[in-house]
């Protein structure tokens, strides 16, 4: 990953809408969004949170979104800057910022991710365990494909249990043998859409976290 800072997935696939691909009902991935409350997104109109990243033992990085599903349209507001632009119509100028949304947007909304992105391809390998905590999970494979988004290739091992909630990930750049582990933890339901809010290293510290969630239906 980018420099030092692990917790900055390099993200990938840029979803401009809420419209999923051809969905397979009956595939792990599709299971896996349904069990996060897929269903209830196209009741959605908006979604704002806070991305907060622990840098250090005392400074904590925070950046404010809202995300309106209907129009296309974010706001960002973050220690460098704000931003208003239309994922349908981004500049060179916004770029930056829409990589942080993509980023931010990744930790918050996985599970919708493998509902609407193409250009993945998905393995299944059943009774592994999970990195940190050793439960019994089925590790799911997602591996990006090498031409899409602002860095191609990336994969992700998810460790899903009987629900098919993730108990845990692996991100691992350009689907490199290597890669951190973080917990998904603190599932709060927002109308029917669940997000897990925290993160954690293996050492048990929060490095990823998430407040003011707001799920706006129409």
């Amino acid at each position: 990953m980018k420099n030092s800072n692990y917790f900055l997935i390099p993200l990938l696939i840029i979803a401009l809408a809420c419209t999923p691909k051809t969905e397979d009902t009956d595939s792990i991935t599709m299971k896996i969004a349904k069990a996060y409350g897929y269903e209830q997104l196209d009741e959605v109109s908006s979604i704002a949170y806070t991305w907060n990243v622990r840098r250090d033992s005392v400074n904590v990085l925070v950046r404010d979104w809202n995300w309106n599903m209907e129009k296309g349209e974010v706001q960002y507001r973050g220690p460098d800057t704000t931003a208003s632009y239309s994922l349908a119509n981004k500049t060179a100028q916004v770029e930056e910022v829409d990589q942080k949304f993509i980023n931010d947007k990744y930790w918050l909304l996985f599970p919708f991710q493998l509902a609407w992105d193409d250009g993945y391809e998905a393995e299944v390998i059943e009774n592994q365990p999970s990195p940190i905590h050793g439960e019994t999970t089925t590790k799911v494979i997602i591996r990006y494909n090498n031409t899409d988004g602002y860095t191609p290739g990336d994969a992700y091992d998810l460790y899903v249990d009987d629900d098919y909630m993730i108990k845990e990930w692996v991100f691992r750049r350009g689907d490199g043998p290597e890669g951190r582990a973080f917990t998904w933890e603190n599932v709060q339901e927002f109308d029917g859409v669940k997000i897990a809010l925290d993160h954690r290293l293996e050492n048990g510290d929060k490095i990823i976290w998430f407040t003011n969630v707001e799920v706006n239906k129409e």
